[in-house]
């Protein structure tokens, strides 16, 4: 089954400029339920003012007396009158102040913001003086940079009027939407009131449709300054519309545009980069402003430039082109990387005149792999590469130029060229009303459905029986299927008006030997009791992190369009994504940690194919343990002590044993990879299982982790493969009981504990139970190269108890096997 995964990207939408497209009383909080409900998800929703702070607790007050202070020379006691039963008393330094004048007044209790410091005003004495608030100065309130006297307002102004109304501050909500890539029609506020539109048509009967803004008055001054457009590449750029206007003044915008542009996250640059930001939020069609006199030979010629042709973009930085890099070029030079980025020398000044405007529509695919390949996201990308409405780019021309006239002054000073060799034509589907009652699971009256279509520009152009012939229009990228056609009609009638069902299907299931999501969750379960959290990290991985001896690049399986050079590879190891994850909290000062990650590496397996094929490529799931910082917090009933080597390694043996595989069983090693400073492998006929150690210092400064990680891999597909064909038996308590002996071991230092243990079971196999190892002893006096080990053994005979001679029997035979292959002595 083949599963679409959407990256959500932020957009924000003002409640207010929403409202220029649609007339709707909805609370804002009600409005964001709506929203999320048809599709646009609001993940956040915020109140915004245009000043911080909102002016709250600002009123207009009148002083009624101002006197000296009798206790220092630059202060005044002034008695104030703000619209309340009773004057305030408020201590004043500043030299302008005097009776009779309209001041703004911060009350007690308020917060004054200056930049990015903030200042609550409290009642207090100042040299002796009871002062009730603050008369303030324009920088105090963030309404101006001057300080050298407090602000002394119109005459008209009138005590007890809030601030916040008499300087006209705006109030707003700001929606934040995570937009899929699907969704790029619902890319602006125009695109979110029409969805709205047909929401309220539909679900609260409501005869309204959202209004694009007018341009019939748009008509070309004069003639003076036409370019030709050229289009080279067509199939990049399908459409590339653009108009000039001439004599315009470069400079500041007005309050209600730049607001617009602040409320959602933009800083105002200059008036005609403010308006072409403006109209791309509005409409959701991105535009470009080029400096007119720099177009060199009066032509725009969209076309590739060589490889490695070399281009300054706006943020002075130097590119290496790519030959399939679109260009908007003049007759010499590129002037910007088309649909991404615009460039140093074309851009508009402060002492532009005359502007050549942009409105096109490029190649989605061809937009993404060039914003990509030179890592640079923009607003104007973001929306190219999803895919931008090619019909409207000669309207969106139109409204810019009307605002450019009004605010920034001008001739429009051509008529608009629009190069557009080959119409794109709108998608058409078949759809039938049956298919749409079987998807939906309800049956809805089809002039329901056929007025949720109208709604959304979906024109009927056939209709016969049970079929339709539909007409999408040109900005729903994403609709091209039957089943696309439905999705639109159910998000509109609404998801929570499609009733469940009270009649259920089962079907019989006889899950495969083991049951691989019953064992995942009872190691889950097993884990956390013991203190883990699960972690669930990305799969994709920069492929640097696989670029050494411990990888095999080869088999590095690489995207062909990586979201970014950070992402362009999928994991062979979830060792990586852990110790991200690791790092991520130690830096939150959160060091104690122990994790577990189920998760799938993947992997290349090259082949005689001219081109890699779906069977090249094979995934394996592992199961990734961290641990690092100490045993637990450190307590008056509890010692904490730093995790080890050996908390690692008895937690791998715990999940072995769980799953009925033990330890012992297994061939024991060290692990080849350099990622270990000290290791431990579990093989079985060669295969590894298991590997786990700790982290050496190179891996640890990679990511900048200041601290000993204990990390663990667990083949989990060969380990399920093991116990397949395991079941759970059960026995009666022993009737005859176990003898314990124990045995100190001189031994060479290289002689490991497993050793010992497969001597043991190979001497006695019908009685010796069980062998541990229960003490390690190492001194000058044993020698050297030598060491102690202390050895318990438990014999058991299931049929008789037994004796002391017998038992002597088996000491001695062990004892003997000792000293012959491993030339123990016995302390």
């Amino acid at each position: 089954m083949l599963s679409v995964i959407y990256y959500f990207v932020k957009m924000k939408i003002s409640y207010n400029w929403l409202k220029d497209y649609l007339d709707f009383d909805i609370d804002p909080q009600k409005l964001s339920v709506i929203l999320t409900g048809i599709g646009l998800e609001v993940e956040a929703m915020e109140e915004w003012m245009s000043l911080k702070g909102g002016l709250k607790g600002v009123v207009i007050g009148e002083v009624l007396t101002c006197k000296k202070h009798p206790a220092a020379d630059k202060l005044w006691v002034t008695t104030v009158d703000i619209g309340a039963p009773e004057s305030l008393h408020i201590v004043c330094g500043a030299p302008n102040v005097a009776a009779g004048q309209k001041v703004p007044v911060a009350t007690v209790g308020t917060i004054v913001y200056k930049g990015d410091e903030s200042l609550e005003i409290k009642k207090s004495k100042i040299r002796g003086e009871l002062s009730e608030g603050m008369i303030c100065a324009e920088d105090e309130l963030g309404l101006g940079a001057l300080h050298e006297g407090i602000m002394v307002l119109d005459n008209n102004a009138v005590p007890g009027t809030p601030a916040s109304e008499y300087f006209k501050i705006i109030k707003d909500f700001v929606l934040e939407i995570g937009l899929t890539p699907n969704r790029i029609d619902s890319g602006s506020h125009f695109g979110v009131a029409r969805d709205l539109a047909a929401y309220l048509n539909i679900t609260a009967g409501e005869n309204k449709r959202a209004v694009m803004p007018s341009v019939t008055d748009f008509k070309p001054d004069n003639n003076t300054n036409s370019f030709e457009v050229i289009i080279e590449n067509s199939t990049d750029c399908p459409r590339y519309s653009g108009i000039t206007i001439s004599g315009v003044k470069i400079g500041e915008s007005p309050e209600w545009l730049k607001n617009k542009l602040r409320a959602i996250g933009l800083n105002p640059i200059n008036n005609v980069v403010d308006i072409t930001n403006f109209v791309q939020h509005e409409i959701g069609q991105p535009l470009h402003a080029f400096d007119a006199d720099k177009i060199e030979g009066k032509k725009v010629i969209i076309r590739n430039l060589p490889d490695k042709s070399r281009f300054v973009t706006l943020d002075d930085v130097e590119r290496n082109l790519s030959s399939k890099d679109l260009m908007i070029c003049n007759e010499k030079e590129g002037m910007c990387i088309a649909g991404v980025f615009g460039g140093i020398k074309s851009g508009v000044t402060e002492s532009t005149k005359n502007i050549f405007l942009e409105s096109a529509y490029f190649n989605p695919v061809a937009i993404r792999k060039t914003s990509k390949r030179h890592g640079l996201q923009t607003d104007a990308s973001f929306r190219f590469e999803r895919g931008a409405n090619p019909e409207i780019t000669t309207w969106t021309l139109k409204r810019a130029m009307l605002l450019i006239k009004e605010i920034a002054g001008g001739k429009i000073s051509s008529d608009i060229i629009d190069a557009y060799p080959g119409k794109i034509e709108r998608t058409k589907v078949e759809v039938t009303f049956k298919n749409i009652d079987r998807l939906i699971g309800k049956k809805i009256d089809h002039n329901l459905i056929k007025k949720i279509l109208g709604l959304l520009d979906i024109i009927i152009l056939n209709e016969s029986g049970d079929n339709m012939t539909l007409e999408i229009p040109s900005y729903r990228v994403d609709v091209h299927r039957e089943a696309d056609v439905i999705e639109e009609i159910l998000r509109i009638f609404g998801y929570n008006n499609v009733e469940i069902d009270n009649h259920v299907n089962s079907t019989l299931y006889y899950p495969e030997k083991p049951n691989k999501e019953r064992i995942i969750n009872i190691i889950s379960d097993l884990l956390t009791a013991n203190g883990f959290s699960e972690i669930m990290c990305n799969s994709l991985n920069p492929a640097t992190w696989y670029e050494n001896d411990d990888f095999n690049k080869e088999e590095l399986v690489m995207l062909a369009n990586p979201l970014s050079s950070d992402l362009n590879a999928m994991r062979q190891s979830l060792l990586y994504g852990g110790l991200s994850s690791v790092k991520w909290n130690i830096n939150r000062q959160n060091s104690d940690l122990r994790f577990y990650e189920f998760g799938n590496c993947y992997f290349y397996r090259k082949s005689d194919n001219k081109y890699p094929v779906a069977e090249d490529y094979y995934e394996k799931n592992v199961l990734g343990l961290f641990i690092t910082g100490n045993t637990g917090r450190q307590s008056w009933n509890y010692k904490s002590a730093p995790t080890d080597f050996f908390n690692i390694k008895s937690t791998v043996e715990m999940i072995l044993t769980r799953l009925g595989v033990f330890p012992e069983n297994f061939s024991s090693g060290e692990s080849s990879k350099k990622y270990f400073a000290e290791s431990i492998t579990y093989s079985f006929n060669n295969k590894l299982v298991a590997e786990a150690g700790r982290i050496s210092k190179e891996y640890l400064m990679k990511l900048d982790i200041g601290q000993d990680v204990y990390y663990a891999h667990i083949e989990w597909d060969f380990l399920l493969k093991l116990i397949k064909n395991h079941t759970v038996s059960y026995r009666e308590i022993p009737k005859y009981p176990y003898v314990k002996r124990d045995l100190a071991l001189l031994l060479d230092k290289g002689v490991k504990f497993r050793q010992v243990r497969e001597i043991a079971f190979k001497t006695e196999k019908n009685i010796l139970h069980e062998v541990g190892l229960f003490d390690v002893y190492e001194s000058d006096e044993l020698g050297k190269n030598n060491k102690s080990y202390a050895v318990y053994f438990i014999l058991r005979d299931d049929l008789k108890t037994l004796t002391d001679k017998s038992i002597d029997k088996i000491m001695n035979n062990l004892i003997h096997a000792f000293e012959k292959e491993l030339n123990a002595r016995i302390r």
